[in-house]
């Protein structure tokens, strides 16, 4: 336990950020499984719809540190490209 009055706000802010993160990611897993459901029932609008939808949350993600910068491009190039494959 923090001994110091700085200790123990820093102690605050990282379980408030902590929990902010945690939120976060757990934005970025559902819209991803939105995207993978929608691609899996064949439907390509709702796809596209579901990938417009986590674009923008998974790359806030990667600006705030939750996801690495490359990792979350390299999801959203997966399931774009999964997306434009659906006949």
């Amino acid at each position: 336990m923090a001994n110091h009055k700085s200790a123990e706000k820093r102690a605050r802010q990282t379980e408030r950020r902590t929990a902010v993160n945690i939120a976060r990611r757990s934005r970025v897993r559902s819209s991803i499984k939105k995207v993978e459901e929608a691609i899996k029932s064949g439907d390509k609008q709702a796809a596209a719809t579901a990938l417009r939808a986590a674009q923008p949350e998974i790359q806030r993600a990667a600006s705030k540190r939750i996801v690495a910068k490359n990792a979350a491009g390299r999801r959203v190039s997966r399931l774009a490209a999964r997306v434009k494959a659906m006949a």
